[in-house]
């Protein structure tokens, strides 16, 4: 019997299964806020959802030291080349979460000002619905995306496609209140 046939633990885990775990765990993100949405990404940092629990806590202003991206709210064609800068600045592996359905279709601003979705700038790997979602489909969005990383789904589909993962969350979580009610 060798060790092939033993189940994983701490102890004889394989690299590939710590490697993953560690950047589930420590995803840093950049904020590219730009509109509405941004208010309910600063609330989701705040103390009533708390991001430290996943250890992010702190939204990085330097793209080299993120490999998260928020874009939250409508992206116009004027910012589209700061926000491909930006990605392209941030280190690999680098994800991108499209908060709002400005960031993910152009929302109501059907016109040429405005990008008709992140998409065609970077690859999106998640989607987060709502006009504009909650700090609730944040959280939801996020930790998509750590299951994602963490089982690799996320990996081989960017392989496959050479795009993001372009995942859409179907519902928004239901709300929970945190702390005394009022």
């Amino acid at each position: 019997m060798g060790l092939e046939d033993l189940n994983h633990n701490f102890l004889t885990g394989n690299i590939e299964t710590f490697v993953k775990w560690c950047r589930t765990q420590s995803c840093w993100p950049a904020s590219f806020g730009l509109a509405c949405c941004a208010i309910e990404m600063m609330a989701t940092g705040a103390s009533r959802f708390d991001l430290a629990r996943f250890g992010m806590e702190v939204f990085r202003a330097s793209p080299r030291q993120a490999d998260l991206m928020i874009v939250a709210g409508r992206v116009s064609q004027k910012m589209a080349p700061v926000l491909r800068q930006v990605h392209d600045q941030m280190m690999e592996p680098k994800w991108v979460i499209s908060m709002g359905v400005c960031a993910s279709s152009g929302g109501m601003f059907n016109n040429y000002a405005i990008v008709q979705g992140v998409d065609q700038i970077v690859p999106v790997d998640v989607y987060a619905p709502g006009c504009p979602p909650g700090p609730e489909t944040l959280i939801h969005a996020i930790l998509t995306l750590h299951e994602m990383i963490r089982t690799g789904e996320i990996t081989q589909r960017r392989n496959a496609t050479g795009a993001g993962a372009s995942v859409q969350l179907d519902v928004a979580p239901k709300t929970v209140s945190i702390g005394t009610p009022k």
